[in-house]
């Protein structure tokens, strides 16, 4: 049990997170909603059974094709995972760009790019060349010149250790060893790199959910939104999105900017590292590749994604909205939103409409009692309001309430005649088959005029 001066104790140092959980102030608010989201997509990305694990490194062939999991985490700290996201695997070629940011971050960005170059290689992954338009390899010393290999090791890992807020981050020495064992290829690039003082660390272990956080560091312009540690500069996160976006998916890269538009990096153990930029990080890891060297699962559950919400970096233009927003749809955001439309329409406010419409208001939203706002003009017998709604919104002429009832009948009821008439005109012409259920995101795209 706790008294009120130990509670106050309990709460003080975090009374502001609390109270952001409170008012529903999160990057994510309604995030049981979203967390619901999520899972579906995990649902329907798992019943996949394409790709083949990798086999030329004969420690990643010994992972099951069945392991599947999906992590995130907001700017804000807000978690989500479901699956097989406490197993370790390999970061593999996800570790490029986190060890890119490091070298910006502690050399820059003209320093470091005297060495390499910023377009696509268009080459695949293991081919023997090297020059400055190849993948970002890492020449620049972040340790400082004349350290030991060990001490090189550990700056890395503590950087990496801060990007993940502490959690886990490790070492796969059996990995290690059976690159070692098996790859010819990979020494003779490897003393190619050694050359080129370059050094690599694909070998490093992490789990979903540490990941997550690293990518939520990325997100969240170089603070961990775990501990609210600064760890990397602004630009080095800007560089470091900026190569993601147009490099990080091998030979897929530019299918999965133009479909997917988010910075993102693949392994061949699996994993891909998604940033939604001030939003959150995601880490989808599952065994299975295509033929370029990604995970299915994970090509699947970022492309349905962002077809579901509006995280694709072009997708925020004002009059694009046919997906969900997750930012702006909180609970007491749709109360607000579902009062302010009707009253408009109760009050015959087409000016107030217009305004909602051209927002990506749904001007199809119920109350608690089903009623539209096109129940409520009718009821009114505001025509102006009848005829915007269904000219320029498109929206359903004939939705039913709790108690059955359209807005022909409500119009009816009250005597509006002129209301009728103009409802029987579309009633007529109304195929439900043909209607899309978010009439109103069809309209901003492609009816300005009408809505203006």
């Amino acid at each position: 049990m706790l008294d009120r001066d130990l509670f106050k104790k309990c709460v003080q140092s975090n009374i502001v997170l609390l109270t952001q959980a409170f008012r529903k102030k999160f990057v994510i608010p309604d995030f049981q909603s979203f967390s619901s989201h999520i899972d579906e997509l995990y649902e329907s990305a798992k019943n996949l059974t394409e790709g083949q694990v990798a086999d030329y490194i004969p420690q990643l062939a010994k992972f099951s094709p069945d392991l599947w999991a999906v992590s995130l985490c907001t700017v804000d700290g807000q978690r989500h995972t479901v699956g097989d996201t406490k197993v370790p695997f390999c970061l593999q070629s996800c570790v490029k760009p986190l060890k890119y940011a490091i070298a910006v971050h502690d050399h820059g960005t003209e320093y470091v790019h005297r060495f390499i170059g910023k377009e696509p290689s268009g080459l695949r992954f293991n081919k023997l060349f090297l020059d400055e338009d190849g993948e970002l390899f890492l020449r620049a010393d972040p340790a400082g010149q004349g350290a030991s290999n060990a001490e090189k090791f550990d700056y890395v890992m503590n950087f990496l250790n801060k990007m993940a807020g502490n959690e886990y981050v490790g070492f796969s020495n059996a990995t290690f060893q059976s690159e070692r064992e098996s790859g010819d290829r990979n020494f003779a690039i490897g003393y190619y790199l050694k050359e080129k003082k370059v050094r690599i660390l694909c070998s490093i272990e992490v789990t979903c959910e540490s990941a997550s956080v690293m990518a939520a560091t990325l997100a969240n312009g170089g603070f961990c939104p775990i501990t609210g540690e600064r760890v990397l500069s602004p630009e080095a996160v800007r560089d470091t999105l900026s190569l993601m976006h147009s490099c990080g998916m091998y030979d897929f890269s530019g299918q999965f900017a133009f479909h997917v538009g988010l910075p993102a990096k693949s392994g061949v153990a699996g994993g891909i590292l998604l940033v939604v930029p001030n939003v959150m990080g995601i880490m989808c890891w599952s065994p299975p590749l295509d033929k370029l060297g990604n995970s299915v699962r994970g090509i699947q559950f970022c492309t349905d994604l962002v077809s579901l919400f509006n995280f694709h970096n072009y997708d925020n233009l004002r009059h694009f909205a046919k997906k969900h927003d997750p930012r702006r749809e909180g609970g007491d955001q749709r109360v607000k939103s579902v009062i302010n439309l009707l009253f408009a329409a109760y009050t015959g406010d087409v000016s107030a409409l217009r305004r909602f419409a051209l927002s990506s208001m749904d001007m199809e939203q119920r109350d608690y009692d089903s009623r539209t706002a096109l129940h409520v003009a009718a009821a009114e017998g505001h025509a102006e309001v009848v005829r915007f709604l269904l000219e320029a919104c498109k929206v359903n002429p004939v939705p039913r309430d709790r108690w059955d009832n359209t807005p022909m009948e409500e119009a009816l009821h009250f005597g509006h005649h002129d209301v009728v008439t103009i409802l029987q005109d579309y009633q007529n012409k109304y195929n439900p088959q043909e209607a899309p259920k978010k009439k109103v995101k069809e309209t901003t795209e492609n009816n300005l005029d009408g809505l203006l």
